[in-house]
């Protein structure tokens, strides 16, 4: 499907295209930051309390589901070449409708997490300076990140690629020191596996974990300013997501060996690092969550801020959102409006609400797209695949239903929040067709 051509919406004068300025590895570089955000390091204790030493079980088992969506997005993404993700497969697919509940939930969801990212940034930059938990100073530095984010966003998409290889290189460099060290201090005698946890916590830890593992839906969206997707979208997303499985499977293999009250751990990895890397073990992975956070929210603002700009190429949302700056060639009205937004919950505190939709609109954004793999196959017309995905049809369907599985878990007041904002959507969605509809009778 070819996005409307960007003359028929109103723009100033001088707008051109997006620039296809990621290169491949700047894609990995993109999905591990999109993956990898501040969860990783205080998960490890949570999914321990709740499954013990089954917890490695729980990790490798998140990790497979996450295989057979990833391997479903990889065949779906090789299938196009504009801008929209997990919003343009399901637009192919389902229909104008679907795709836009799709891609207006996954917007909510991206800018409230960086909202909640944002929080935990100045939170573990308290440990270095901890005057900046104050009130006043809490406001400027967030208001100074999102800034900063989106004015490297702005000056366009090749600048934030190399923002993105640069932070998620930091990110991983302290993790591999803390498996690369931890594994010489392992106590066998930590991993007990006589009492199985009962199926209900143990699909819990899953069902928390995958919000760590999950990401790659992200990093699809801004495939129109990437080099020869059809083909580096789906190595980006095998690559990244099996790079950040063996970490994290490491990471807790490390924290179970090495930390005996890993239960009740506030901080497990900086907790584990101080027995074995000694005072300076808390200083390195505490920065190495700051790094990670802050990757995470440069890659969640140069996908996120694309969900507007898709929609608006196809008249869903209005037209100012579909703007490219004329000189940079980014879509900068889209930018500041998801940074916008994102710094406002974070400031007001209101991003707490926004971020408990995230968790559910995630899988429900993986399911449609894993939906959509036998329906494109099947259908006519449809994009060609430059990678087939062995037994996609009966990944799909398995995706489907662990993504169901999982949402159950996930409790029935925050599905009907997600129905909440889907509602919102049909208001906005219809308005602009509404108005589509009127304005040749104005002309």
């Amino acid at each position: 499907m070819n996005p409307i051509s960007m003359a028929s919406i109103p723009q100033p004068a001088g707008t051109g295209e997006l620039v296809r300025g990621v290169r491949r590895w700047d894609l990995v570089a993109l999905m591990i930051n999109c993956i990898i955000g501040a969860g990783i390091f205080g998960l490890p204790s949570q999914i321990y309390f709740l499954t013990g030493a089954y917890s490695l079980f729980a990790f490798a088992a998140c990790a497979l589901v996450m295989a057979v969506m990833a391997i479903c997005y990889a065949e779906v993404s090789s299938r196009f070449t504009a801008t929209g993700g997990p919003y343009l497969y399901a637009r192919e697919a389902f229909g104008p409708l679907v795709g836009f509940q799709v891609g207006w939930i996954a917007w909510l969801a991206r800018f409230g997490t960086m909202a909640f990212v944002s929080n935990v940034f100045v939170s573990y930059l308290g440990f270095f300076w901890p005057a900046v938990n104050e009130t006043g100073w809490r406001v400027a530095v967030i208001s100074l990140i999102f800034v900063t984010l989106a004015t490297v966003n702005v000056l366009g998409v090749t600048h934030a690629a190399r923002l993105s290889d640069f932070l998620s290189v930091a990110k991983v460099a302290p993790m591999v020191l803390f498996i690369a060290t931890g594994l010489f201090f392992i106590n066998p005698h930590s991993y007990s596996f006589a009492a199985p946890p009962a199926l209900g916590p143990f699909s819990l830890a899953i069902s928390q974990l995958f919000f760590a593992f999950s990401g790659v839906d992200l990093g699809t969206i801004a495939t129109g300013e990437a080099r020869d997707p059809r083909r580096n979208m789906p190595f980006a997303i095998l690559t990244a997501l099996g790079i950040v499985v063996v970490l994290y499977i490491l990471i807790q293999v490390v924290c179970i060996g090495t930390l005996p009250n890993l239960a009740s751990s506030q901080k497990p990895l900086a907790d584990a690092s101080v027995l074995f890397l000694g005072p300076a073990g808390a200083s390195i992975i505490t920065a190495g969550v700051l790094v990670s956070a802050a990757g995470n929210m440069s890659a969640g603002l140069l996908g996120g801020s694309r969900l507007p700009f898709a929609m608006a190429q196809n008249s869903e949302v209005p037209p100012i959102f579909g703007w490219i700056h004329p000189r940079f060639h980014t879509p900068w009205v889209g930018i500041v409006a998801t940074a916008g937004a994102a710094l406002a919950l974070a400031c007001t505190g209101t991003f707490r609400y926004t971020l408990a939709l995230a968790s559910i609109s995630k899988l429900i954004t993986f399911a449609v797209s894993c939906a959509t793999l036998p329906v494109l196959r099947r259908r006519p017309g449809a994009p060609p695949a430059v990678v087939r995905a062995p037994a996609g049809i009966a990944l799909s369907a398995a995706a489907v239903l662990l993504s169901a599985w999982l949402i159950a878990n996930s409790g029935w007041p925050v599905f009907r929040d997600v129905c909440l904002v889907a509602a919102l959507g049909f208001v906005i969605y219809f308005s602009c067709k509404l108005r589509r509809q009127r304005t040749p009778a104005s002309d």
